[in-house]
């Protein structure tokens, strides 16, 4: 058992019965009351998110996590395919667990790929990522003030706001957890 105050992002506990993963964690003094501890957790068994509220001296179960680094291979109708790179097994993960790191999949990208009880219950990028810009308006002379961007298309077919010196066919690097543009690759 350990304190409400040590939860961290991506630890899994047992809540009411089920295992949850732990999706956001923060810890809330407001004025003169007692300190409290807001999570916002994700039930493994039936995927739905749950906002829960801990004391910061509650106890709570903690559930082993098994990490393990991935290779993302390809996509298809049946889900996003993931080899290890050491036994060359693989594994496939539907859409609702990937979420919206599947915007960031590319062929080859090393992600960790979190599990309990044997199931994979979340998928963790690396901080940034290398996407090819696949469509970019070209920028209009004269819209040189402070910080202009344009929409980009990227290779998975997310949208960024970049600057308008990016051109079609070059690699940018993008912030996973903000899904900002951070620079040329």
């Amino acid at each position: 058992m350990a304190a409400a105050n040590d939860l961290r992002k991506g630890q899994a506990i047992k809540y009411n019965g089920n295992v949850a993963i732990v999706i956001d964690v923060q810890h809330r003094t407001p004025g003169n009351l007692r300190a409290f501890v807001q999570a916002i957790i994700r039930y493994i068994g039936t995927g739905k998110s749950a906002d829960v509220r801990f004391g910061s001296t509650d106890k709570v179960e903690l559930v082993d996590v098994n990490r393990q680094t991935l290779e993302f291979s390809y996509k298809d109708n049946t889900g996003y395919h993931f080899m290890d790179p050491e036994t060359y097994d693989t594994i496939t993960l539907n859409d609702n667990l990937l979420g919206e790191a599947k915007e960031y999949l590319v062929e080859n990208l090393k992600v960790e790929v979190l599990s309990t009880e044997g199931r994979p219950v979340q998928v963790e990028l690396p901080s940034s990522v290398q996407l090819k810009v696949v469509e970019a308006p070209e920028g209009v002379r004269g819209d040189t003030a402070s910080n202009v961007t344009k929409p980009a298309v990227l290779e998975t077919g997310k949208t960024v706001n970049v600057p308008l010196f990016i051109q079609e066919g070059e690699l940018i690097k993008i912030d996973t957890r903000t899904g900002n543009y951070m620079g040329r690759a």
